[in-house]
């Protein structure tokens, strides 16, 4: 079937007609006679596009209209009249409505204009989808962990999500600072507007500033055309500088400008460019001790840390690790396609003993390796990396035998799941490339 049509018409007659002709098309058709029923159809089918008279014995279609579009925004509303007026229609059309058109010249008209209806409602529904799901990905309600800490940092992120303060956030590499940015973002009133993330320390200066304000023609060899950055894409929405304090000086000075007046200067540019951001910046740097040696400026650090949020690491939140590597065990059972494992006590001891100077990301990483590599339907302590299997054990030690035997091991079955993919193998071993390359030649692996 192509879709669900709502007639809502107290003529019978013709409210039969229209049903016999749409449903004669491959549409699933439901009728009304008034608007208490019609209303009431809603709420018990799903339904994609509605075709209502204005003159009903309990309302008026162009009314209806609007409370449909309140409740519905999804929903498509044709409004068809026997005595069609300029004003109506007029009306009809700022209530929501996709057309209006008169009883009588419909007969032509209805089928394409339903067609068009159609395509709009299902394409608006498949957005309204996507915006959930985004939304439910980036909430607070997909951060893992019931730790005080965490909890505590939660808390104070919402109630800083609903206004338009910056925000800094502090803690170690792999804490989840973006996951946070992203999660203030969508819970803001800024949440159906870009959100624009940036690593500061991806670029070099010169690049980074292009990045961030953008150029005009001509501004340098090669500029050919205006150039928006990303300040521009994210206006109305939300700009995370991630890894603030790598942002050199001279760059610093430019962005003060954007907090304090709202303006900035593109490249090669004499007139200001006005916008409408929230800024989120992010460092694992004391930026007020870089402020102190004069490697950061004083006053950006002090408009930047209107709102300090610092985020656990997770060797401070024991207690969220299990659930997080559950987490992680699924999600990458799934992608490969394997049952998900489950872990015995020694195995989730172990999670718990080791230091994780990477925090989340280096479990997430972990956990992504053990689920490729074991075969087994509970992890044990052997199915661990060697570094966490011996983390807290000075009295264990590995031969060098057994550790290249380990290693060798490791890279072969890696190798194997990538299908010989170097780069995402090294990735998941958590290894530079040029470091793969240089153990393949040690242990002889083609």
């Amino acid at each position: 079937m192509k879709g669900n049509i709502l007639i809502i018409d107290d003529e019978d007659k013709l409210r039969l007609l229209l049903s016999r002709i749409i449903g004669l098309e491959g549409y699933t058709v439901s009728e009304a006679s008034t608007v208490k029923d019609g209303l009431k159809k809603l709420e018990r089918e799903e339904i994609s596009v509605i075709v209502t008279d204005v003159k009903l014995p309990d309302g008026n279609g162009v009314e209806l209209t609007q409370k449909i579009k309140a409740l519905y925004p999804q929903i498509e509303v044709i409004v068809i009249t026997a005595y069609g007026t300029i004003a109506d229609g007029v009306k009809a059309i700022k209530n929501g409505a996709f057309d209006y058109i008169v009883k009588g010249d419909d007969n032509d008209k209805i089928i394409p204009l339903l067609a068009r209806a159609m395509d709009k409602a299902i394409l608006q529904k498949r957005i309204l989808g996507l915006e959930q799901k985004i939304e439910k990905k980036y909430s607070f309600d997909n951060i893992i962990g019931e730790s005080k800490q965490i909890q505590e940092a939660i808390e104070l992120a919402k109630k800083v999500s609903q206004t338009d303060t910056t925000v800094l956030l502090l803690g170690e590499t792999g804490t989840g600072k973006e996951v946070f940015a992203q999660a203030i973002h969508n819970a803001s009133p800024r949440r159906l507007k870009p959100f624009v993330a940036i690593n500061c320390s991806a670029f070099n200066q010169s690049l980074l500033e292009n990045e961030l304000f953008g150029h005009k023609a001509g501004a340098y060899t090669d500029a050919g055309k205006d150039t928006k950055g990303l300040f521009e894409e994210a206006t109305g929405g939300t700009i995370f500088l991630d890894e603030i304090g790598e942002m050199g000086i001279e760059l610093q000075s430019k962005l003060l400008r954007v907090l304090e007046t709202s303006e900035f200067l593109k490249i090669g540019d004499s007139k200001s460019t006005k916008v409408d951001v929230r800024i989120i910046a992010a460092t694992n740097r004391d930026l007020q001790k870089e402020a102190d040696k004069g490697a950061f400026r004083s006053d950006l650090y002090y408009r930047l840390a209107v709102f300090q949020l610092s985020l656990p690491s997770l060797r401070d939140r024991p207690k969220d690790i299990q659930a997080l590597a559950e987490h992680f065990l699924k999600v990458f059972s799934s992608k490969v396609s394997k049952p998900v494992p489950k872990m015995s006590a020694e195995f989730i001891e172990k999670l718990k003993a080791y230091k994780w100077k990477g925090n989340i990301r280096e479990l997430k990483n972990t956990m992504e390796r053990i689920t490729i590599l074991s075969d087994t339907n509970t992890l044990a302590i052997e199915d661990l990396p060697y570094e966490i299997k011996n983390c807290n054990n000075s009295k264990t030690t590995l031969s060098s035998f057994n550790l290249a035997a380990t290693e060798k091991e490791l890279i072969e079955r890696t190798l194997a799941h990538t299908k010989g993919n170097k780069t995402e193998a090294a990735r998941l071993m958590g290894i530079g490339l040029t470091t793969l390359y240089r153990k393949l030649e040690e242990y002889k692996i083609a």
